[in-house]
């Protein structure tokens, strides 16, 4: 894919793991936006971001504040117990309306805001998970003209999620954590 502008990884149980080969796999001065939403416990002491940044060095990965202008070359974390929104301006939103599918975080709700600020320009990953969300997100940014990549659920450790996303949506692409991982290795070509 020409002309990337972010790359949108959701994932929830079980993805983890997935997450950290993902963020090794990204080329080394790739000039693209990542943007992480795990579901993660809402009161509960986080230092997700740390730990994702140990998965690989000289990538700064940050939780973002509201307002917070959006730049290639970073990583940005979704905050624990906010949904991620990105506004038209390319500036982040922190929204703590309802949970949707029972998070907060919600992955739909980042994908469909990152379909409408970046329509072709967006890459949008959803990894495992125990339910549905991220399914009508991919299909926002398929509606888009986006590319939605699935992790393969026999790969997954729990399937549901991915499941999802491809019973509802047939234009996903379904790949492996491996063949994901090289995909984005590509994405600076």
């Amino acid at each position: 894919m020409t002309g990337c502008k972010v790359v949108a990884i959701g994932g929830s149980a079980g993805s983890i793991p997935v997450v950290a080969e993902l963020l090794q796999a990204l080329p080394a001065n790739f000039q693209f936006t990542v943007i992480i939403i795990l579901h993660r416990l809402k009161n509960v002491s986080s230092s997700m971001d740390t730990i994702l940044a140990g998965k690989r060095s000289g990538i700064m990965i940050a939780e973002p504040d509201d307002k917070e202008v959006i730049e290639g070359n970073r990583v940005y974390l979704a905050p624990q117990n906010y949904h991620l929104l990105i506004e038209a301006d390319k500036t982040i939103s922190l929204d703590y309306s309802e949970p949707v599918h029972y998070s907060r975080p919600s992955i739909d709700v980042t994908f469909e805001s990152v379909a409408q600020a970046y329509a072709d320009k967006a890459v949008a990953v959803l990894l495992s998970g125990a339910n549905p969300d991220g399914a009508d997100g991919l299909l926002a940014i398929v509606s888009q003209g986006g590319m939605a990549i699935v992790q393969d659920p026999a790969t997954a450790e729990y399937p549901a999620m991915p499941q999802a996303a491809i019973d509802r949506n047939r234009d996903v692409v379904i790949l492996t954590p491996e063949t994901i991982a090289s995909f984005l290795h590509t994405l600076n070509d």
